[in-house]
């Protein structure tokens, strides 16, 4: 009998196995995915109608152009919405995926007003300029910026803005319904950092806190650029893509990099500000100064940009640029910041400063500000744990005996956390070296393949002119152009988040 119910037993758990390939692979929510996809088309639909708006009073033709695009967005949006999942549920898996279909998808539509504009950008151009924007890398391949519509203008900047605090942040922030189905899958997919702070108990009051944050320091800085010499759609413009550290401009020669000491100081202070961990600033609004003092990573970035100001100052005094005393404070301090910050605006002359000036410009591109703001790089959080690292291996050559642990902010590193940031910094160095040897196997210079890898992973968008190497993005090719773009994402999602899309085991259970 007892064999009996063994054979039964057996012969239940054969016919009830799942075929192989449903066993291999897991369930995937495509169904949620759309619908949420739905809600970011509908938000960026209401974002378009603001430079048609734009257009509408300026009587420019590229209205109606803005008004077919939001058309389109919107009609595919609530196509999505519609759509009604059996189950709302959104795992990890879903999250990661979600969150890199989201910049594309929210690139594909955000660049039919480039198509449809007159601009003359091919499929490929929009959508390297788009992405661009939303990375808020700031590469461009337009070859002039006069004669293109100020509607245009505002829309590279108002995209540069929505991707600064990050898409999926914002609609974590108004559809409280993803605050209950995978909000915090999505909110670490997205936020960069190797740690993530909750302000508030729940995902979407943490969300609402940052972007508030963030709205309150881009409305205050719009404020103070209109009391300089600038109109108020420049105020308006400069105002968003230096405080997302994005550094689109609305003409060739940018009035923040000009003659005006105001702007200058003023855009250093925010570009600053866009550096910092906004947790950090929130902290600093309601009071918490101490906190944000006794933190390593501001102090850090406090540091590197003296460090840096003092050597791009030696190497302007080296090379006789110095012909003012702004040359030796604001305008190296200027560039320090921005650099850092990945806002990527330049000195008109900053390619004369000479070759200690570009290899300090290299590494603070591969540095970055603090992680949890709105900069790229690889954040120097992970910097520090790296020399942290690095010091105590050190130490223990000579005392091969000794426990030592790797603190930030006064609290021990798990060894697994510093175990996922020398990955990061290694898996950053190799998307650089793949993508600069990709780029020299279609046909561009060693130099400029390299940099321009390093100025998008880093979401920087310095083009080679800055250094006297060569042009801008106009020179790549359309295939290169494609890898670019691919390259300023994993840089934008903090590589991970697009990686995991080609590994295997993403894929299977």
């Amino acid at each position: 009998m007892a064999g009996s119910r063994v054979t039964t037993s057996k012969k239940r758990g054969l016919f009830n196995r799942k075929p192989p390939e449903l066993r291999k692979y897991s369930y995937i929510n495509f169904l949620m995915l759309l619908k949420v996809l739905g809600f970011l088309l509908l938000i960026e639909t209401a974002f378009m109608l603001i430079p048609m708006v734009v257009s509408f009073i300026l009587h420019e033709k590229v209205a109606v152009d803005f008004l077919y695009a939001a058309l389109v967005t919107l009609v595919t949006g609530v196509g999505l919405v519609n759509i009604r999942p059996r189950n709302r549920d959104m795992r990890k898996r879903e999250a990661i995926l979600l969150t890199g279909l989201t910049w594309i998808i929210m690139s594909l539509f955000g660049m039919l007003p480039f198509l449809m504009s007159g601009t003359h950008l091919s499929v490929t151009d929009a959508f390297f300029e788009t992405i661009s924007g939303f990375t808020t890398t700031g590469a461009s391949v337009l070859a002039t910026l006069e004669g293109v519509p100020k509607g245009i203008l505002l829309w590279r900047c108002v995209v540069q803005w929505i991707g600064g605090m990050g898409i999926i942040l914002f609609t974590l922030a108004v559809v409280p319904m993803l605050n209950y189905q995978g909000g915090i899958q999505l909110f670490n997919a997205e936020v960069t950092g190797i740690t993530h702070d909750k302000l508030r108990p729940r995902v979407s009051s943490t969300a609402k806190s940052l972007w508030m944050v963030y709205l309150a320091l881009t409305t205050l800085l719009i404020v103070f650029l209109c009391f300089s010499d600038m109109d108020f759609f420049d105020a308006v413009c400069y105002g968003l893509s230096t405080m997302s550290t994005g550094g689109f401009a609305t003409s060739d020669m940018s009035q923040v990099v000009g003659t005006s000491l105001y702007i200058k100081i003023v855009a250093t202070v925010f570009m600053f500000l866009g550096g910092v961990n906004f947790a950090l600033i929130y902290k600093m609004i309601h009071g918490e100064f101490r906190t944000t003092l006794r933190n390593d990573t501001f102090k850090w970035y406090l540091g590197i940009v003296a460090v840096c100001y003092v050597l791009l100052c030696i190497n302007i005094v080296i090379n006789h640029e110095a012909r003012s005393v702004k040359d030796l404070t604001i305008s190296p301090l200027f560039q320090a910041v921005s650099i850092l910050s990945s806002t990527g605006l330049t000195e008109p002359n900053f390619k004369d400063w000479g070759a200690l000036a570009t290899v300090v410009m290299t590494l603070m591109m591969f540095v970055g500000a603090c992680a949890g703001s709105t900069s790229g790089g690889a954040k120097i959080d992970r910097v520090i744990v790296m020399i942290k690292f690095l010091k105590n291996e050190f130490y223990k050559l000579m005392h091969p005996n000794a426990v030592t642990t790797i603190s930030m902010n006064g609290k021990g590193t798990p060894t697994t956390l510093v175990a996922k940031v020398l990955g990061f910094l290694f898996l950053y160095v190799a998307v650089i070296f793949m993508g600069g040897t990709v780029l020299i196997l279609l046909g561009m210079p060693l130099a400029d393949s390299f940099f321009c890898a390093l100025s998008c992973i880093s979401n920087t968008g310095l083009g080679t002119e800055a250094t006297g190497i060569g042009g801008n993005y106009m020179m790549v090719p359309d295939a290169g152009k494609w890898v670019l773009s691919l390259i300023m994402l994993i840089g934008r999602l903090e590589l991970y988040t697009i990686l995991l899309w080609f590994m295997p085991v993403f894929w299977k259970k």
